[in-house]
């Protein structure tokens, strides 16, 4: 969706455009990464290939070789089991009361257990991984589909995934079989959002639709190197076509991201940028620690606890020994005799084997069988969860699955739920319920935009009424409820479904006569309940085809050429579409929350609309102002002139686009607010 282009002239004796690094730094000097497409090199002598990672995915802790030495260290960093240990060698060290046999048999269990527990555990990863990098995937190489697998993936292959399928990297969106090059992907693995999502390929890309066609790309993308930011993408793409280098920028919104799902599309194309541990899915992965629950952390502090008051037992009944012994008559007596060499022996020696010899007559006081008692439940309980028909989920037939058994009664901790998404409280189910045109409230009663205060028996008693008062004498909308419409209908990102055997269909395929049934889908539920309400309304979105969008006003066919897509970020709070209308003119639509659109504004029923917005928001709706900009000539060539600087950079391009749409967003004519229920 983006229309920035810059066109240069190729020069094949001028080196840099051969490698098209004009305006980027060396590889090895910048945090840059050079991806060719279909790994097509320069040819000169001098150019050494970057280094990419393998596109495995490794999220087990253990191998064959390490795993006994590794296990060891990590169990006996626990203070237990140390604690154990140094009792099981003093036993084996001097004469003590009790035999090693006492501390050494539970320490062994304990330890056998717990290996044998995170060896499970640990090989149900490497199968996991294995079934991952071993899954079947087709790249395009030497001018044909191949298959080979997942792992085998390199950065700059050409990667075809179909419909339901996962990405098995993170690639940049080259073409689909939709003409537009669009794509719907769901990333509910990556951020629990179920939600479609819109992606987009750059238009000189888009046309690559066969395998023929994608072997002769030339092409290279520059991006940013590997970061952890799902949301975040940075880069351009330079396609080199009948010796012309077109540069388009990349965001994240021509990124596909490992792990994601297509959806209600054929098949598409993408270059792999970020594969195997690199990809933004695998930066996600937490450290591979050994994970501690609450439970045993409150363990190891009263073990703590008690291990002062061992210490301090010992201590005090080796002093209490000397102090009785002091006199001959019972530091000797007839029952215990010493040999010479013990009585030979170091005081201090003596001393601290005397209380060596105290502290493992006093270690039960921390008892061992806690810890093989709580090693066993850990280990079973792991299964009931597996088999709990409570947790199992029958539509997609799965059971829970205890990726550690070490956080098992952690489940049992949680008291409270912080969510900060509505979504999660709710069905997500949005329904269009109210708005406010030129300061103005209407509710939807039956399909129909009526002013507020109307019920029902008066939409049954006086429909020519109704017409009347909704639309004026006229019996037609006013030129405002009509350009409210309109821009509702337009500023959005919504892409529209066919049901068709196949799952697609040609856009505008009702223009010759056939109208099938079409469904909107959109990454904001928001916009999806709003295009759908102005559609019962007369104004329907029929669905765009490349930068052509088409609307029907109350029957009457429109298309819109979309020029520039403002898309949504946090800090504005708003969205806006720049369109070139059938008239010609250039016209800008926005809409966000009150905050983002109120403040510029300049024309409009502003206060009006301000009280309005209030009101739906007492009443639970969620809020959305709409408002429109009009461009002159000179205007609109600014507003080009500053999309292009800051979309084509690859440095603080997020600071150059918030300048850029701040200052394209201004001097807004207020249109109107929309009330939409979460239910």
């Amino acid at each position: 969706m983006l229309r920035d282009s810059v066109r240069r002239q190729y020069d094949p004796l001028d080196p840099t455009a051969a490698g098209i690094h004009q305006g980027f730094d060396p590889p090895h000097q910048s945090d840059t990464r050079t991806v060719y497409i279909a790994n097509k090199f320069p040819q000169h002598g001098h150019y050494t290939p970057q280094r990419f990672a393998d596109n495995r995915i490794i999220s087990s802790k253990y191998t064959i070789w390490n795993f006994v030495p590794k296990n060891l260290f990590e169990q006996f960093r626990r203070i237990a089991n140390f604690y154990f240990l140094i009792i099981f060698l003093v036993q084996l060290m001097i004469d003590t009361p009790t035999s090693p046999i006492t501390s050494g048999l539970p320490l062994f269990f304990v330890i056998t257990v717990t290996a044998i527990k995170q060896g499970y555990e640990d090989w149900l990863r490497h199968n996991a991984d294995n079934e991952v990098n071993g899954a079947p995937v087709f790249v395009v190489r030497s001018g044909s589909l191949v298959q080979t697998r997942s792992k085998n993936i390199r950065v700059g292959d050409i990667v075809r995934v179909a419909k339901d399928e996962t990405f098995p990297a993170d690639l940049v969106l080259l073409s689909s079989d939709r003409v537009e090059g669009t794509c719907h992907i769901t990333t509910a693995s990556l951020d629990g959002e179920t939600n479609l999502k819109t992606h987009y390929s750059v238009p000189e890309t888009a046309v690559s639709q066969t395998v023929s066609r994608l072997e002769s790309l030339q092409g290279v993308v520059e991006c940013q190197q590997p970061e952890a930011d799902l949301y975040r993408f940075v880069g351009r793409i330079t396609v080199t076509h009948h010796g012309e280098e077109i540069v388009r920028p990349l965001g994240p919104e021509n990124l596909l991201l490992r792990g994601a799902r297509l959806k209600n599309t054929k098949e598409i194309f993408g270059v792999a940028v970020y594969t195997g541990m690199e990809s933004k899915m695998a930066l996600n992965y937490k450290c591979k620690s050994q994970k501690r629950s609450a439970v045993e952390k409150s363990m190891n502090t009263f073990l703590i606890i008690y291990l002062g008051i061992l210490l301090f037992e010992a201590i005090l009944s080796t002093i209490l020994k000397y102090a009785w012994q002091a006199e001959d008559k019972w530091n000797e007596p007839f029952y215990n005799q010493k040999t010479d060499k013990e009585r030979d022996r170091s005081q201090i020696w003596k001393f601290i084997t005397d209380f060596l010899a105290f502290l493992v007559l006093y270690n039960f006081i921390i008892p061992i069988s806690l810890y093989v008692t709580v090693e066993m439940q850990k280990f079973l309980g792991s299964f009931f969860i597996g088999w709990d028909l409570d947790l199992y989920h029958e539509e997609s037939d799965q059971k829970a699955q205890v990726n550690t058994s070490d956080l098992n009664e952690e489940l049992g901790q949680v008291e409270y739920v912080f969510t900060d998404k509505t979504g999660t409280l709710t069905e997500n189910e949005m329904q269009f319920r109210e708005c406010s045109i030129n300061g103005i409230k209407y509710q939807e009663i039956n399909g129909k935009l009526v002013p507020e205060g109307l019920t029902e028996d008066t939409l049954d008693g006086s429909i020519h009424c109704l017409v009347r008062i909704t639309w004026g004498p006229a019996g037609g909308p006013s030129h405002e409820e009509e350009l409210f419409l309109k821009a509702v209908s337009l500023c959005h990102t919504v892409q529209i479904s066919y049901d068709q055997p196949d799952g697609h269909a040609e856009p505008f395929s009702h223009i010759n006569g056939f109208s099938p049934q079409m469904e909107y889908y959109a990454s904001s539920p928001d916009e999806k309940a709003l295009v759908e309400a102005t559609k019962r309304m007369g104004v329907s979105f029929m669905g765009s085809r490349g930068e052509i969008m088409e609307v029907k006003t109350f029957g009457k066919a429109e298309k819109y050429k979309l020029l520039h897509v403002l898309e949504f970020d946090a800090n504005r709070r708003r969205m806006s579409v720049i369109l070139e209308t059938p008239a010609g003119e250039k016209m800008l639509f926005t809409k966000g929350a009150e905050s983002a659109i109120l403040p510029f504004s300049t024309s409009g029923e502003i206060d009006k609309t301000r009280v309005h917005v209030d009101e739906f928001a007492l009443k639970g709706l969620r809020t959305l102002v709409v408002a429109r900009r009009l461009f002159s000539a000179e205007e609109f060539a600014e507003v080009e002139r500053r999309l292009h600087e800051a979309r084509t950079a690859l440095h603080q391009r997020e600071e150059r686009l918030l300048q850029a749409f701040n200052n394209i967003e201004r001097d807004l004519e207020l249109l109107g607010a929309t009330g939409v229920e979460d239910k």
